[in-house]
């Protein structure tokens, strides 16, 4: 029996040649694509086709119809390969070869192939024209900086308006806040945005809520988010706003409701920074939304240029090219801090920037806010480029004038006074917060909490920005300035008259002294000759009113207020 290649067990082998004739078949003819016979017809096509893919481009990703949005190119050279592809499809065109494929894009796309190469070299010159190799003078006049003297323009700032949580730990609080309400904690998440604002004097953080899943959504959007949360920063204490009328427009939304497309369709050319949320003085929620320009050329020079309010409930909205005064936040912490480094590195030119390096200066690694009067501030230290661990002075601005005053004064940057302050108590193994900058006796000081494991605050300490081996720690923030006061005293920083931020003092005889216990310690009512007052003092914080008799004349240092008992933090034998 003869055995040839084609028989193996039934499966023919393919590539197996026995020299049999080959049996393959020709190949069919492909059909040819059949063009549309009109002309207008294929161009109405081409553009209906286009102008489809375009508006659902654009309602998803909503970029900015403006030359100076790098998104406005990508949108406009998307358009441009449509069109010629459907071209392409409707014409029927099966030339082979680069020379016929180009010939007919002269032919059939000459418009958007025109307008493509004008986008496209329009975008290589505008980026060049905005080059800082070219226009470092510009970069370094964005902010506007003036010098300023720290302990004649910085008030001490007083225990009502000193933010004692950082963003985590007030993220902590609004969670759990939201977890204690059985009628939301299912259907609501906290958003993680909080927003540090001055709210009515005092500085808290505020926070939307979001729907927790899709099906969430479906149920509860036809009334809206229920509330918004307010935790003040000094009292810890966590407030669930109620409203009337559900919010229905935030960032987290779907569809016409979600707040960039809102945006996007009522000023389709603005460029807008990330939105944050804010409330006026009645309570009412808004999303301030701060409007970018460019100033250098198509794509630098980065800026604000006013915002658009809109009301969170509503959606109603309108743009202030200067904006309400209780508004907060025009100017992102990030922005100012890129302007700075900008005339930082670059006042001197572009090439001290690189090889002289004579005065370039950048701010430090982080930054944080500062409540003074209505308005927030940035702080962020400033330090020279060789990384010395040291600050050769520090930057205030305002976010929403983006006035900028530079202090001079040599000292610690801010994690050399966190690694000071972690060491005072590292038994206790707490951490502690990136510092604020205050103004204590006349001194600029870092103050920070202390924070254990579960992000609690336990303690706080106080670090000498200059002399940073001065760190005081407290149970409260009266103790740790007092005992940082001290310090300053014998360390000879300041003369030993400084007094706590806050306070007023009395002077007199000790007319009458009662004492009582008050969880657990034990509070002496002190009352002076010739005054109805008493004033309370603490045996734990103050160890000499143990010892006061009637008659001893005394120093009290109190806190003013209403009523008959004043609160004192200190009193001294005189």
């Amino acid at each position: 029996m003869g055995f040839s290649g084609t028989d193996a067990g039934g499966f023919r082998w393919e590539g197996f040649s026995s020299g049999a004739p080959s049996r393959q078949q020709p190949p069919k003819p492909q059909k040819p694509r059949k063009a549309v016979k009109s002309p207008a017809a294929r161009v109405a096509i081409n553009i209906a086709v286009t102008l489809l893919v375009g508006l659902l481009y654009f309602y998803f990703e909503l970029p900015a119809l403006n030359l100076q949005s790098p998104d406005f190119y990508a949108f406009a050279l998307l358009l441009c390969v449509v069109y010629c592809i459907c071209a392409v499809l409707t014409s029927g065109f099966q030339e082979q070869g680069a020379g016929n494929y180009f010939r007919f894009l002269k032919k059939q796309c000459r418009i958007p192939v025109i307008l493509a190469v004008v986008l496209l070299a329009l975008a290589l010159g505008g980026t060049l024209v905005g080059s800082v190799i070219f226009r470092a003078k510009s970069y370094s006049e964005l902010l506007p900086i003036e010098a300023g003297d720290f302990a004649a323009e910085v008030d001490e700032i007083s225990y009502d308006q000193i933010p004692m949580l950082d963003k985590n730990s007030a993220e902590r609080l609004g969670d759990r806040k939201l977890g204690e309400l059985s009628d939301m904690v299912s259907q609501f998440e906290v958003v993680d945005d909080y927003t540090q604002i001055n709210y009515r004097g005092r500085p808290v953080r505020i926070a939307t809520l979001m729907y927790a899943d899709l099906v969430k959504w479906f149920t509860n959007r036809s009334d809206g988010l229920p509330a918004y949360l307010l935790i003040d920063m000094v009292t810890q204490n966590v407030e669930l706003v109620r409203l009337e009328e559900g919010i229905r427009y935030t960032n987290a939304e779907h569809f016409n409701r979600n707040l960039y497309r809102h945006l996007r369709f009522n000023f389709p050319s603005f460029m807008f920074s990330r939105p944050v949320m804010e409330v006026n003085e009645e309570g009412t929620p808004y999303w301030i939304c701060p409007r970018i320009i460019r100033t250098i050329g198509l794509f630098g020079g980065t800026d604000v240029k006013g915002a658009v309010l809109v009301n969170a409930i509503t959606g109603e909205c309108r743009y202030y090219e200067e904006v309400p005064s209780w508004v907060d936040n025009l100017y992102p912490a990030g922005l100012i801090v890129q302007q700075y480094d900008y005339y930082g590195m670059y006042h001197n030119g572009f090439l001290n920037s690189i090889f002289g390096q004579r005065d370039v200066t950048v701010t430090t690694d982080d930054y944080n806010y500062l409540a003074l009067g209505d308005d927030v501030y940035v702080y962020t230290g400033i330090t020279s480029t060789g990384g010395d661990q040291s600050n050769i002075g520090f930057l205030l601005t305002n976010q929403r004038t983006k006035e900028s005053r530079f202090y001079s004064c040599a000292g610690a940057t801010e994690y050399s006074a966190m690694a000071s302050a972690n060491g005072e108590l590292q038994n206790l193994r707490y951490q502690a917060t990136f510092p604020l900058l205050l103004n204590v006796g006349g001194q600029p000081t870092y103050f920070m909490a202390m924070k254990d494991a579960a992000e609690l605050v336990k303690k706080y300490a106080m670090v000498n920005v200059q002399q940073y081996q001065i760190v005081a720690t407290g149970d409260t923030v009266a103790q740790c300035e007092q005992n940082y006061l001290d310090m300053l005293s014998r360390n000879g920083v300041v003369d030993g008259s400084a007094v706590l931020s806050g306070t007023e003092q009395a002077e007199g005889t000790v007319a009458e002294i009662r004492s009582a216990v008050l969880d657990g310690n034990t509070v002496y009512f002190i009352k002076l000759l010739g005054s109805d007052m008493f004033y309370t003092i603490s045996a734990v914080d103050q160890p000499l009113a143990v010892i006061l008799s009637e008659g001893d004349r005394v120093t009290l240092t109190y806190r003013p207020g209403e009523g008959s008992i004043l609160e004192g933090v200190e009193v001294a034998l005189r």
